[in-house]
């Protein structure tokens, strides 16, 4: 579930969940923390998650905290919805690459562990049938599920050697 954020026509912004006036600094924060944003006009509902989140990368390029080189901004502005796009099918094509690629890692792990006698089991995200697309939530989890299992694996193995 995103986190509403709320923009009124003095431009401040308000979090709902938290009952407060925020910052674009503690957005920022909040975003780098794993919480979907979501920001709408208070008054017509419109949403506006991109410009704000346009904002944000602005206000970090005025302080020279992101630095995006100058021809990929040409670039960007060039080509307008062409380049966006791109960028979207991009990024699309990459996340789903990841997923699939964690899932098969899993699969081999698992797989890999239970011939060692290792007897891992645990909770496993299936891929949906529905062919909707996992949501953010649901990709943290499986990362989480997956450090853990990770981190039990090497602590058994630190184990074995300190036994020999």
């Amino acid at each position: 579930m995103a986190y509403v954020i709320k923009r009124y026509s003095n431009r401040k912004l308000y979090d709902t969940q938290e009952s407060r006036y925020v910052t674009l600094e503690e957005i920022e924060e909040m975003i780098r923390a794993g919480k979907e944003i979501a920001v709408v006009d208070a008054a017509s509902g419109e949403d506006l998650t991109s410009v704000t989140l346009a904002q944000i990368i602005l206000e970090n390029e005025r302080n020279h905290r992101a630095a995006l080189p100058t021809a990929f901004l040409h670039q960007l502005i060039k080509h307008g919805e062409a380049w966006q796009d791109f960028v979207q099918r991009s990024m699309k094509s990459s996340l789903e690459g990841i997923v699939s690629s964690q899932r098969e890692m899993e699969r081999i792990f698992q797989d890999w562990a239970s011939r060692a006698g290792w007897g891992i089991s645990g909770p496993r995200v299936e891929p949906r049938r529905d062919g909707a697309e996992p949501d953010s939530e649901q990709l943290r989890e499986e990362v989480s599920t997956l450090r853990e299992r990770l981190r039990s694996l090497e602590e058994r193995l630190e184990k074995r050697k300190n036994q020999k």
